[in-house]
């Protein structure tokens, strides 16, 4: 057993929207928030800033800490505990990246699959996303919009 620390982005626009990634890898399709696993010597922020540049294509600022996860949680790819930190972010230039409105509305095929589509907070269910730790953000952000 070993830990998995993950990092993700909570980007709210000004229609009061989350930014939600569609994905899809070795078959498997899962909504979540934007981020992903920190890489050995990175530190958190360092790794969101990363995990958006490398996703979305998008410089972000960190706004604030919003939740890290206080329970346990095994990784639905592997045998690790994770721990997932989340943040409140905006982005520092447009976003330049195709924005979809339905799920899973991929461009191209592969192995690996993405693409991006807004929530909008009002309307946001933990059932939209897949994995347990982000539905509990889901229901944070619900209390605390």
């Amino acid at each position: 057993m070993y830990f998995n620390v993950r990092v993700y982005g909570l980007l709210i626009n000004n229609q009061q929207e989350v930014l939600l990634t569609d994905e899809q890898e070795q078959g498997y399709r899962f909504t979540k928030f934007p981020g992903g696993g920190l890489e050995f010597g990175e530190g958190l922020t360092d790794g969101l800033k990363r995990e958006f540049i490398e996703e979305c294509d998008t410089e972000i600022d960190i706004v604030s800490h919003f939740y890290t996860t206080d329970f346990y949680v095994k990784s639905a790819f592997n045998d690790s505990q994770l721990i997932s930190i989340y943040y409140l972010v905006k982005n520092v230039s447009p976003l330049t990246f195709p924005i979809k409105t339905k799920a899973f509305d991929f461009d191209g095929t592969g192995d690996s699959l993405q693409s991006f589509r807004w929530k909008k907070l009002s309307e946001l269910e933990a059932a939209d996303v897949t994995f347990p730790i982000d539905q509990y953000v889901v229901d944070l952000l619900k209390n605390k919009a």
